[in-house]
């Protein structure tokens, strides 16, 4: 009886990990699917607007008695937030959804393996660089560009600093107060391209309705689910988790957008998977969310 309480407790958080994995992946699915009528920078920019929006109204941050390296850490982290965020998206419009989200792992990979002294996790990076090599290079068919490619892998680089940067956000701001500057921050960054390419596309209403559904889905939805699961659920579990998000991605990109990858494209993608699950097994470094 006691094993199988301990089953059931260790289950719920799992699968609210589960649920908000996928949950970012088919908005993303969402997302690419309008962009043939909105522009990326458009649809980033209102799930940035939905989610600070929403962290808002739910943190109510404090802002008296806040020292310069406090909103120097909060503009920072914001500036991370959305050039990953759009970096994302411009990845999204050029490749296929799964292969733009393994080699954005590339990021937090590459920090979970220098969190680590390890000799023996080098073989990791071979790993994951193979992997990438292959998505790199193999784009014959034409599904995969350098354009794509690059905005996808400094979006991994924007994700290993938000990481850091969040840690440093979490010591000096307490609760969501951070995030929920640095989500309004990250919308602010992106407010001019978003109005310059947007356009009359801000002023209707089904453009906003949709944007809003983006934002939940890939922000709202899976924050609140990762936030819950993370106050029982050992950051190392979470971090394993995590490491579906490269095949979570390649499920949605096939049932929202056709996306089928070709044997090579699966080969790597399991290649940084395994990579990334290895590195995170021995290394202190946990690959977080991106609650944007």
């Amino acid at each position: 009886m006691a094993s199988r309480n301990s089953s059931l407790r260790l289950a719920s958080p799992v699968w609210l990990v589960l649920i908000g994995i996928l949950s970012v992946q088919f908005g993303a699915g969402v997302a690419k699917s309008l962009f043939d009528e909105v522009a990326p920078t458009t649809i980033v920019w209102l799930r940035l607007a939905t989610s600070a929006l929403v962290l808002l109204a739910v943190a109510r941050p404090h802002l008296r008695g806040r020292s310069r390296t406090d909103w120097m850490v909060v503009l920072a982290f914001g500036a991370a937030l959305g050039t990953m965020n759009w970096a994302i998206y411009q990845a999204f419009a050029r490749i296929p959804l799964g292969v733009a989200v393994t080699l954005e792992f590339v990021g937090p990979l590459t920090l979970a393996v220098l969190g680590s002294r390890r000799p023996r996790d080098l073989l990791w990076v071979l790993l994951a660089g193979a992997g990438v090599a292959v998505l790199g290079l193999g784009g014959g068919d034409g599904s995969v560009t350098l354009a794509g490619v690059l905005f996808a892998l400094l979006a991994g680089g924007c994700w290993a600093a938000y990481i850091l940067l969040s840690a440093q956000t979490g010591r000096r701001w307490p609760g969501l107060d951070g995030l929920a500057l640095a989500s309004v921050v990250a919308t602010l960054l992106l407010t001019p391209s978003a109005v310059a390419v947007g356009g009359s596309d801000l002023l209707d209403g089904r453009i906003l309705l949709l944007g809003a559904l983006v934002g939940l889905l890939s922000s709202v939805i899976p924050y609140s689910c990762e936030l819950v699961a993370l106050r029982s659920l050992r950051p190392s579990v979470f971090s394993i988790l995590m490491s579906l998000e490269p095949a979570a991605a390649a499920l949605a990109g096939m049932v929202v957008l056709g996306e089928c990858l070709t044997a090579e494209q699966w080969v790597a993608m399991a290649c940084v998977v395994v990579a990334s699950v290895g590195a995170t097994r021995s290394s202190r470094a946990v690959m977080q969310p991106i609650p944007d």
